[in-house]
């Protein structure tokens, strides 16, 4: 019986890796130059034009641009070799850095707030603002939604939650953006409360998209498993190897945006120690060749056998 060839749905983790870095640096220096041509626009004008919401979303782009900053250090930093102290490379320092940008965001968040809800509290010193603010607000809108719209598509492309969570939060600033133009225009119409209001809601927002980043970020430092409809994908390829009856015990880890696997395969108890191994190294070359897996440590077992790796001891000795 002829085999089928094996199709190759992803490239394999070193060249993703290589890919994902080049595309990390290109387009992240694109959301630097854009961030700061806009930080230095929205907080020159909004002081001029005195208009707090303007100047908030000035503020959230420069922590856009320490954002970026971030991404490109741990894209560098995450993508070396592993070594002596890390036998699975350093794809975790993606992760460490989703952390910490998230935390980044929850602080800047917090303090607009604080910095709105302070304006509000004395509603007689909120000056009416500069129309000049409106056409920047609806600007920086224009710009921040084809900034994400250029980041999403490179993320999903190379497959980066890093790029993933950098790319909505050039989103949530679109979003912030045109909250900052209502504001201001409606501060023009006479409400001067609206332009607080507006700075109140864009740190909100910030604060919001921080702390789900952050949350998510946390819990693939703590050994998070992978989403389960790929941990079924992985499940059938095994399955698949010639000579592999079943597979138990699978448990997945995240590595970055890759994935670590261990699995017990269970083939013919007649086979050889040899040929047992042939099985075991085809198996993790499917694996590797057409899912995001990083590495498979198998363990083998004899078919239809009990499995005694996991009784909590050794088996009983039978009476003299």
């Amino acid at each position: 019986m002829i085999e089928e060839p094996l199709h190759i749905d992803s490239e394999d983790p070193p060249q993703l890796l290589a890919r994902r870095a080049a595309a990390a640096q290109r387009s992240t220096w694109v959301s630097v130059a854009v961030n700061a041509a806009l930080a230095l626009a929205q907080v020159t004008i909004g002081l001029l034009a005195r208009s707090q919401g303007l100047v908030a979303d000035g503020v959230h782009s420069i922590s856009d641009l320490v954002s970026d900053f971030i991404v490109l250090f741990a894209s560098h930093h995450s993508h070396r070799d592993a070594d002596e102290d890390h036998p699975y490379g350093h794809l975790r320092f993606e992760t460490a850095a989703s952390l910490a940008l998230g935390m980044l965001l929850v602080l800047v968040g917090v303090g607009m707030l604080w910095k709105a809800f302070d304006r509000l509290e004395h509603p007689g010193s909120i000056p009416k603002v500069g129309s000049i603010a409106l056409w920047v607000g609806c600007t920086a809108l224009l710009v921040k939604e084809g900034l994400f719209r250029y980041l999403i598509a490179v993320a999903s492309r190379v497959k980066s939650s890093l790029l993933v969570a950098n790319a909505w939060h050039a989103r949530s600033d679109a979003a912030s953006s045109l909250v900052v133009a209502f504001g201001i225009l409606g501060n023009l119409a006479g409400y001067t409360l609206l332009d607080p209001i507006a700075a109140a809601i864009v740190g909100f927002l910030i604060a919001r998209m921080g702390w789900n980043f952050g949350w998510r970020a946390l819990h693939d430092l703590m050994d998070s498993a992978a989403d389960g409809v790929e941990v079924e994908a992985i499940r059938r390829t095994l399955r698949e190897t010639p000579g592999v009856y079943d597979v138990h015990d699978l448990r997945t880890r995240k590595m970055g945006d890759l994935i670590v696997v261990d699995a017990h395969l269970e083939v013919d108890a007649q086979l050889t120690v040899e040929a047992s191994h042939e099985i075991a190294v085809e198996a993790r070359r499917r694996v590797l060749a057409r899912h995001r897996v990083l590495d498979l440590m198998t363990h083998l077992d004899p078919y239809r056998r009990p499995d005694r790796d996991h009784d909590g001891g050794a088996p009983s000795r039978q009476p003299l």
